[in-house]
């Protein structure tokens, strides 16, 4: 089975978001960059699938030079075919992505069985970019995805439910867009991190433009509360003080 599978070049989660002075970018002079969790969980997948079914692992992503770091770890986590299509600083909407992944998988040396997506990236989490490769594919996509089990000729894929798990038959090729908790994804070895510095990575230029016919205004960072919490005592005597908040906040 080979399999594909896309990634992103996200900031550290959990970090503060620093504007530039313009407010037109995120300043990453101090900034960390990662793979989303969710991305995480699908490179695993994409390793193990090709183990287990003599296939090959790739690793595909859209983004400036330096996104060859991410594919660089998927490289050290098993994936032995990375590719960037290197866009520059160019901002790309989502469906400027899509097309140019959709046009980049479609002219691949290789028929991928299976293309897997994060659910959503870290960052902005549009939710859509494995959807728009399938349509453009013509191919069947599931989404949200924390079960993946290869049958003949195809794979069953879950996503959980409030009560259940919905169960979904594909048939090869197809599009999954996994969540985090799929799998544990592997801790690369120091040896593999080594192996993965020396990897040779092809590049090509994506297909189409970038963002074009949108202009952007500013970037704003959303409001933090940083009020502090008010223990209003420790004893059932503290039940009218709580009431009294409640009554300001007008909940009750």
């Amino acid at each position: 089975m080979d399999t594909l599978v896309c990634i992103k070049r996200v900031p550290e989660t959990g970090a503060r978001t620093v504007l530039t002075d313009d407010k037109q970018r995120i300043d990453t002079s101090n900034l960390g960059f990662t793979i989303s969790p969710h991305e995480e969980c699908g490179i695993e997948a994409a390793v193990q699938l090709a183990e287990a079914h003599d296939g090959t692992a790739t690793a595909m992503t859209i983004g400036p030079e330096d996104a060859a770091e991410q594919l660089r770890t998927a490289v050290a986590m098993g994936v032995d075919g990375p590719v960037l299509l290197e866009t520059g600083d160019a901002e790309w909407r989502p469906s400027r992505v899509a097309d140019a992944l959709a046009t980049a998988i479609d002219d691949h040396d290789t028929d991928f069985d299976l293309l897997l997506f994060g659910n959503e990236s870290a960052d902005e989490q549009n939710y859509q970019v494995g959807v728009r490769v399938a349509e453009a594919l013509g191919v069947p996509c599931v989404t949200g995805i924390k079960g993946l089990t290869v049958t003949d000729g195809g794979v069953v894929a879950e996503r959980e439910i409030p009560g259940g798990v919905e169960r979904y038959e594909l048939d090869l090729p197809a599009v999954v867009s996994v969540k985090e908790g799929l799998n544990e994804p592997r801790y690369p070895s120091m040896r593999a991190k080594m192996r993965a510095r020396k990897t040779d990575i092809t590049r090509r230029e994506p297909d189409g433009e970038a963002v074009g016919g949108f202009e952007k205004v500013a970037l704003e960072v959303p409001e933090t509360d940083d009020s502090t919490a008010e223990i209003l005592g420790e004893s059932p005597e503290a039940a009218e003080d709580v009431v009294d908040v409640l009554d300001e906040l007008e909940v009750l």
